[in-house]
């Protein structure tokens, strides 16, 4: 659905003002919004994670944050991709009524559940991740897709908070290919000439702090420096009428799902182009691992 159309129906969570600041900035943070409901779920799936460590990269451990792999004594978890597939209390929380009338005020009354990831983040010099933008992993019909994340136990600012770059959601997609045609989920330097600290937005904030990002905003975050780590569940939702036409890197069988309102019979198609990722179905290198294979690529290429 189409910001003009969103905009005919009443917002349910979010004031006029924060539904007017999202659209014109492309991000709203809601200080600790979910601190309540957030708590069920860290106590459940919290200790799944915890006792993930057996499971290895199905859990998405993170092998590359100082050069890894980390030794087996000190693993660092980086992610836990389709938290909802690893138990029931992630998907009841995601397909929660405050969750999505939430996505409901930004992408219109018919809500579809795309993918999840949580975040972990583990402490002491987890890498950060370099700008970029979301959709152009997982083009859609549309530009009404947002993820919704949120701070399990808040963030500080020595934590790699998310950070972002007001309005950008309004300017070009960016190409996330190196002149290798490697896929490299980042913007170049040479494209990122624009971006001054004036323009960056840090997103911090306390347990259930809740974050809106629009699939098109450039943004990024730096590495978590402090000795806890970072946990932030990041589903995704779009509209109903908002279709992908590409594979998705993280299936689920969620995938597709309508959480809130009922199916489309109508596609939506905004017209602005959006370059194409690999085909997902030949394998996915997750985001932080491709960075860090450019980073690895780049030091051989010096040495």
């Amino acid at each position: 659905m189409l910001r003009q159309d969103v905009l005919k129906h009443p917002a349910r969570v979010l004031t006029a003002a924060q539904r007017a600041q999202f659209f014109a900035d492309g991000y709203l943070t809601l200080p600790e919004l979910r601190t309540g409901a957030v708590a069920g779920a860290a106590a459940r799936g919290a200790r799944r994670v915890d006792g993930a460590q057996p499971l290895g990269d199905a859990f998405g451990r993170d092998l590359g944050a100082r050069g890894g792999p980390f030794p087996a004594a000190h693993p660092r978890l980086h992610r836990v991709t389709s938290p909802q597939d690893q138990h029931p209390t992630f998907w009841d929380f995601m397909r929660d009524q405050v969750m999505t009338d939430l996505a409901a005020d930004v992408v219109g009354p018919d809500v579809k559940f795309h993918h999840a990831k949580l975040n972990v983040k583990s402490e002491r010099g987890t890498r950060g991740f370099k700008w970029h933008q979301d959709i152009p992993a997982w083009p859609h019909t549309d530009y009404s897709p947002v993820s919704i994340g949120v701070y399990i136990e808040g963030c500080t600012a020595e934590q790699g908070p998310l950070s972002f770059a007001r309005g950008s959601h309004e300017g070009p997609l960016f190409s996330q290919y190196d002149r290798a045609g490697n896929f490299v989920v980042h913007l170049s330097d040479a494209d990122l000439t624009w971006l001054k600290d004036a323009t960056i937005a840090h997103a911090v904030g306390g347990p259930g702090t809740t974050v809106l990002l629009n699939c098109r905003t450039v943004h990024g975050s730096l590495e978590n420096r402090a000795d806890r780590p970072r946990p932030l569940l990041l589903p995704v939702y779009s509209s109903a009428d908002s279709f992908a036409y590409t594979p998705s890197p993280i299936v689920s069988p969620h995938l597709g799902d309508v959480v809130r309102g009922r199916p489309a019979r109508v596609a939506s198609f905004d017209p602005r182009p959006c370059e194409l990722p690999p085909d997902f179905r030949a394998g996915y290198n997750p985001p932080w691992l491709a960075q860090r294979d450019e980073e690895q690529r780049a030091h051989a290429g010096a040495s």
